[in-house]
């Protein structure tokens, strides 16, 4: 198997791509920064045997997105993981920075479409020849695609649009054995609120106070657990919560 993983320099990419090579998969690896996928590359492959490609990219630039299977070198991917995106900014609506919105939509939408309109079409071509071939694509969401909440309006609205992506895709495809799956997490600890909030590191802490959150392996076992599932089952959907987590903006704390 072969997977190929976005936004993998950190938390949920990052223990995807940990997970995948701890069952034998082959990985490429793609993100922004150089030296930490050289590093994890350079860890994985040594660790677990499993050959390891890094891509330097950001897919809010449609060349460099369309480009990951040309600029990898690796013609066949079996399983591709859309986990790059981000948060940036939680103020009421009139107070957004408009360059905010640009990152958000052209990382968690735009940049989507680009990676996956390629490989899907690879995808399809491998499968005329070889219809046992394995294929499927894992989108990541969020909770917030499912409700939006105070001050995240754009952001809400870039992951229901990667849901409804993702619900559309699988009818587009359903005559092909392309499975489709969609991780719609909630409170996870990673960075992302550290980027959402610029760099605060206090700011970001408090968001997790008094609530043991969700972890990034966490995700990485649902990932995994729906890329290794039977070829026939196909895990559509998964929702999940930390404990003390309701809904967005449900969420008891022990304060």
């Amino acid at each position: 198997m072969t997977v190929l993983i976005t936004g993998a320099t950190s938390g949920i990419g990052e223990a995807c791509a940990r997970s995948f090579a701890a069952k034998g998969a082959h990985l490429v690896l793609v993100g922004r920064r150089a030296e930490r996928l050289k590093e994890l590359a350079s860890e994985l492959s040594s660790v677990h045997q499993v050959a390891v490609t890094t891509v330097v990219a950001d897919l809010r630039v449609r060349s460099q997105a369309e480009g990951l299977l040309e600029s990898a070198k690796f013609p066949e991917i079996d399983v591709l993981v859309n986990n790059a995106g981000l948060a940036s900014g939680l103020e009421p609506f009139p107070e957004n920075d408009p360059d905010d919105w640009d990152e958000m939509i052209d990382t968690n939408v735009k940049g989507l479409l680009w990676v996956s309109r390629p490989i899907l079409k690879a995808m399809l071509h491998r499968l005329k020849s070889d219809p046992t071939a394995r294929a499927h694509v894992i989108n990541l969401g969020s909770l917030a695609g499912i409700a939006a909440y105070p001050n995240g309006a754009v952001y809400c609205a870039t992951k229901a649009a990667v849901k409804l992506i993702t619900d559309g895709l699988r009818l587009d495809l359903v005559k092909h054995p392309i499975r489709v799956t969609l991780i719609q997490p909630g409170m996870v600890e990673t960075e992302f609120s550290e980027v959402r909030f610029h760099g605060d590191k206090a700011r970001a802490k408090a968001v997790y106070n008094g609530i043991e959150p969700l972890k990034a392996q966490d995700i990485a076992d649902l990932v995994t657990y729906a890329a290794f599932a039977p070829p026939h089952v196909q895990i559509t959907e998964i929702s999940v919560n930390a404990t003390h987590q309701a809904s967005a903006t449900v969420v008891h704390r022990n304060l």
